[in-house]
């Protein structure tokens, strides 16, 4: 017999550990024909979804899929996400959190005709994070660069600030690491 995956755990794990630590759980999915999310909020084969308390409604992270309700433009919807197509859990405020190895494979096969990355939250409103310079990060996060954290560009110590993000694309990016 063949052990556990140790993955739904750790994603309980982070979970728990952000709502004790009065964080917002986020989870990014990579999006395939098998997750059942709203699929006018995908962007580039993913979806960003809010875990906290306030924006879900039967929260169940089993050892196989993660389902819930949660309210898009006011209207509840059942989700249903394979665990093996969670990215990354981490933490809205501070970056904290995993970054998890997706099956390509299966990602590619998926069409989900956006081309621009975004979040679409569950719950909060569109803020940008706020600034979390200092924190250390946990593998493939990474802190959002808030407007006017990075030095001036009229500095001369060779160092130019930190790109911007939009209003309401305020999410830690997730790079791979192999």
């Amino acid at each position: 017999m063949e052990p556990t995956s140790t993955k739904p755990y750790l994603i309980r794990a982070i979970n728990e550990w952000c709502i004790d630590n009065g964080y917002t759980p986020y989870l990014a999915v990579a999006v395939d024909e098998r997750t059942v999310v709203p699929r006018e909020h995908v962007h580039a084969g993913e979806i960003i979804l809010n875990l906290a308390g306030s924006a879900t409604n039967r929260l169940v992270i089993g050892n196989d899929w993660i389902e819930f309700q949660a309210r898009f433009g006011g209207a509840a919807r059942e989700l249903r996400i394979p665990v093996d197509r969670v990215s990354a859990i981490y933490s809205r405020e501070s970056g904290h959190g995993m970054a998890f190895e997706v099956d390509e494979v299966a990602a590619a096969g998926s069409d989900t005709g956006a081309a621009d990355t975004g979040a679409a939250d569950t719950g909060a409103a569109d803020q940008p994070a706020p600034g979390n310079e200092g924190t250390k990060k946990l593998r493939g996060v990474e802190p959002v660069p808030q407007p006017g954290t990075g030095t001036d560009k009229g500095s001369d110590d060779g160092i130019s600030p930190p790109p911007t993000r939009p209003r309401g694309r305020g999410k830690p990016k997730l790079t791979r690491i192999k």
